[in-house]
């Protein structure tokens, strides 16, 4: 049963079941792009401790060990389930889309290279129909073309003054993110699977190459301080624990087409933090790119509630 992305009632802390069933992804939602839009002003400013590969594996293996405990303490049991397609998620998904993320910052510098990453709903919505038979229909193109121009505003590719191999970097990051999003909802249909213990194990095994990572690639040493240790222990716990499993969540409740356009508020909070955080001026394009993207948000909000409306009356 399709459930909608945003209910009738999305303001709503109580409810019905059924009422929750409607609004808990589009709040888990708000949490996400909130925290992973916080996370790139995080990341420029623990950059000056240690270097890309570094806190990348540092916040693979911290958010490892948060996922561990928190499966340990939940009583919950660590066997593994299909054990090939989770390597195979935590290969793409962690080390596959980290390194490439982190090579595209490397490469092209922290600007709107890095950013690439989030032309990931574009993948996903060509694959989905195809290897989930989740289509966009009707008047939802709507939503999906005003989040997606949003993101061309936002990103501007054409006005990108980086290499071709750190936009090709990114492009690979936003595919591999893309391709995981389709495994997890494809191992989650086929196998009877814990959503915590399956993210537990996905980041473990994506941890791995991450730390050989870290090992190979030159950089500066990490210097270890309060501020760093704080800034470490958000991106790994928030960050990283917390919103992969928050990811995977919401993939097991609304199509991944769906969520994929719906994350597209992650790249706004980025912004809008970085911008009040640093004192920056806003670009015409961005807020044009801002308003396109929430005018693309209320439209599935406006569709998940007519939907349901109709719904309701039918039952």
């Amino acid at each position: 049963m399709h459930i909608n992305l945003f209910g009738p009632h999305p303001i709503v802390v109580f409810g019905t079941p059924d009422q929750r069933q409607r609004w808990l992804p589009a709040l888990a939602l708000v949490v996400l792009s909130c925290t992973w839009g916080y996370t790139w002003v995080l990341v420029k400013q623990a950059l000056e401790y240690a270097s890309p590969f570094s806190l990348a594996a540092q916040r693979a293996v911290g958010g490892a060990l948060a996922l561990v405990l928190a499966v340990r303490l939940s009583g919950r049991s660590m066997a593994l389930v299909a054990p090939g397609t989770l390597l195979l998620l935590g290969l793409i998904q962690v080390s596959g889309f980290t390194i490439l993320q982190t090579s595209a910052l490397v490469e092209g510098g922290p600007g709107k290279t890095s950013v690439l990453i989030f032309t990931m709903p574009i993948w996903t919505l060509l694959m989905s129909w195809p290897l989930l038979g989740e289509r966009v229909q009707g008047r939802q193109w709507l939503a999906a073309i005003s989040t997606l121009g949003g993101l061309l505003l936002i990103i501007e590719p054409w006005n990108m003054q980086t290499s071709l191999a750190s936009k090709l970097l990114g492009l690979s990051a936003a595919l591999c993110w893309a391709v995981g999003t389709i495994l997890t909802k494809r191992l989650r249909q086929a196998h009877r699977v814990d959503l915590l213990v399956l993210t537990m194990w996905q980041m473990i095994f994506g941890a791995v190459p991450l730390l050989l990572m870290m090992e190979l690639a030159p950089g500066q040493p990490t210097v270890w301080t309060p501020d760093y240790l704080l800034m470490l222990t958000f991106l790994s716990v928030a960050s990283v624990a917390m919103c992969w499993w928050l990811w995977g969540w919401i993939l097991s409740r609304v199509p991944a087409w769906e969520a994929s356009l719906s994350v597209l508020g992650t790249p706004v909070v980025a912004i809008l933090s970085s911008r009040l955080t640093l004192g920056e001026a806003f670009k015409a394009s961005e807020v044009a790119g801002i308003l396109l993207i929430g005018g693309g948000l209320a439209l599935l909000s406006l569709f998940g509630w007519l939907a349901s409306r109709r719904s309701d009356a039918g039952g």
